[in-house]
């Protein structure tokens, strides 16, 4: 091993003797409390132990700039929760999944993959193994790689934390398996720049991980005004909690002529109780009831019982207590990727939150949200994925299904439905007809959808313009001909959508990201990312400089995304106190 410093100075001292280049790769393994490993990619790794090591990290952020490569997203937040931000990664995490597809990603599997091991032979710990192991006999065991080449299982299970030495080693693997990444990117195939695609995701992630640890502001009083609106007020114990529940069924019960024995939560009691009053359904979702309205008021009941049920059970007053912290903010697990075609996805409530309690995501006293939304974002995306020319050329109104409606010879409403049916698969009534003049008017955004349809109708995996691997699932044995022909026509729908809906994700995230590094010098601080919205946090003073560098900032996420650019990219972008005060 190099020369050991054992202090923040004399490893700082060592890396500029090294020639470490401002912006370089240098892998990190944190154990807060207890020290950290660092490895650059001329050989070099040190562990060193410390009480702080986050303090560490600050210092060599600040002098060095590191793409800091590192395991997983814990790392970026036990840094941001010791108060340090920086300002890129690369994260192993993210760029398997961009490489490999699905959503596993332990570093067993990481490492697995990139050495093409068969992922069922990954060692695991356990009871087995107290009987040993052909491919770890006689090893040493503070090596983290066995002969077999797979990660040990001691190690990758946490035992790398133990002591200076082990994470200066698990740093110095970390940085093996991204230069293993990176060669794969190279290689892979993709219609964009795959190695971009690489580092927007390692951001989105380190955004995921300041989106966990930042939480979303809310109005703790308004909240619980909304949910006692629905709810009732707050249950003094379980007994009352019990009350409350029977109040608040007795409302749509009271209705019928004979109430007894019926279970609203229980959906074939529900429709039984639905035909008793004329009502026939095959099923009870709330879009199919909604048709009765006026029908019988127990229709009218049911829905709203259904909206105050979900508040209170799954976004009630529990769920305050265990989500919101004593700062008000909203806290969930956040992640950059949902394992499919990678839209970002959050726990706690975050991406589902109903409307309704919207007026009480507020921006905190003495400052703004700054909320932005993608307009038509997929349709746009196609055209360029696609390289239409013709449907680029749409993309330069406000409203692209304007000029769409005119090329197609149709009403708004139909050019719109044409477009949503060519990317989601729809071929029957009023899409079907409209797709006879999609075909003809931009043959190549529809021969790119067929493509990709044909491909998943194959069970073969497609890829997204920036290179996200998409996979295909096998179709199960013993379908009957009837069930095999639905089967392999969801497949093909699913890859039709998936080239889009991952590319329009790409775009989003390197947009979010973009936002995150250039509100810096404004303290504006992304704080909710949500489909193709985004809601950013910021002094009011700061709101109207915050608001043109939201969009300022699509136009610079989408020339690196898209670069030929001849499609344009739009976005409703305003200032607002409480996310409700947002349009659409």
């Amino acid at each position: 091993m190099p020369h050991q410093p054992d202090t923040t100075d004399g490893l700082l001292a060592e890396l500029r003797r090294r020639g470490l280049a401002r912006g370089g790769f240098l892998a990190l393994a944190l154990a807060p409390g207890r020290g950290l490993g660092i490895a650059e990619p001329a050989g070099g790794r040190w562990g060193l132990a410390t009480g702080e090591p986050a303090a560490t990290v600050a210092r060599l952020e600040e002098e060095f700039r590191p793409r800091w490569v590192w395991w997983s997203q814990q790392t970026p937040i036990e840094l941001t929760r010791a108060g340090v931000r920086v300002a890129t990664c690369w994260d192993l995490v993210a760029v398997h999944r961009l490489i490999f597809g699905g959503w596993h990603s332990e570093p067993a599997l990481i490492w697995a993959a990139l050495h093409d091991l068969d992922p069922a032979s990954t060692p695991g710990t356990g009871q087995l193994d107290l009987f040993g192991d052909a491919g770890d006999e006689g090893t040493d065991p503070e090596e983290p790689v066995r002969p077999d080449q797979h990660l040990r299982p001691e190690w990758a299970s946490g035992g790398w934390a133990r002591d200076p030495a082990r994470l200066a080693r698990w740093a110095q693997t970390a940085l093996r398996a991204s230069e293993l990444q990176r060669q794969r990117l190279d290689a892979a195939p993709a219609a964009g720049n795959v190695l971009a695609t690489a580092r927007s995701e390692s951001a989105a992630e380190l955004l995921c991980a300041e989106l966990a640890v930042d939480g979303l502001p809310l109005d703790l009083d308004r909240a619980e005004e909304i949910i006692a609106s629905f709810a009732g007020p707050r249950p003094r114990d379980a007994v009352d909690a019990a009350l409350v529940r029977e109040r608040r069924d007795s409302a749509v019960l009271r209705l019928l002529p004979d109430p007894d024995g019926i279970d609203l939560r229980n959906p074939a009691q529900v429709r039984a109780m639905l035909a008793r009053v004329g009502i026939d359904v095959p099923d009870t979702r709330s879009w199919r009831l909604e048709r009765f309205l006026g029908a019988h008021p127990v229709v009218e009941a049911l829905l709203a019982w259904r909206k105050a049920e979900r508040i209170a059970t799954t976004y009630g007053y529990d769920w305050l207590a265990r989500n919101v912290g004593p700062d008000a903010r909203l806290r969930g697990a956040w992640s950059g990727s949902d394992g499919a075609a990678g839209r970002m996805t959050a726990q706690a409530g975050l991406h589902n939150l109903p409307a309704d309690l919207r007026p009480a995501v507020a921006a905190a006293a003495g400052h703004v949200f700054v909320r932005a939304d993608l307009g038509q974002i997929e349709p746009r995306v196609l055209a360029a994925v696609s390289g239409d020319r013709s449907l680029a050329k749409a993309t330069q109104d406000d409203d692209l299904y304007a000029p769409v409606a005119s090329q197609l010879g149709v009403e708004r409403p139909t050019a719109k439905v044409a477009m949503l049916a060519a990317m989601y698969g729809q071929t029957s009534g009023t899409a079907g007809q409209a797709l006879q003049g999609m075909e003809s008017a931009y043959p190549v955004a529809m021969r790119y959808l067929r493509d990709a349809h044909d491909a998943g109708r194959a069970g073969r995996s497609v890829r997204t313009y920036g290179g996200r691997l998409v996979r295909m699932w096998p179709i199960p044995p013993g379908l009957d001909a009837e069930q095999e022909r639905s089967a392999i026509a969801s497949r093909g729908r699913y890859a039709r959508n998936a080239v889009v809906q991952g590319a329009a994700a790409e775009l989003f995230k390197a947009w979010a990201v973009t936002v995150r590094a250039r509100g810096l010098p404004w303290q504006a601080r992304v704080v909710l990312c949500l489909h193709d919205e985004l809601l950013v946090h910021a002094p009011a003073e700061h709101g109207p400089a915050v608001r043109q560098l939201v969009t300022d900032c699509l136009q610079e996420a989408a020339a690196g995304w898209a670069p030929d650019g001849s499609v344009r990219f739009v976005a409703d972008v305003s200032v607002i106190a409480r996310w409700s005060e947002a349009k659409g």
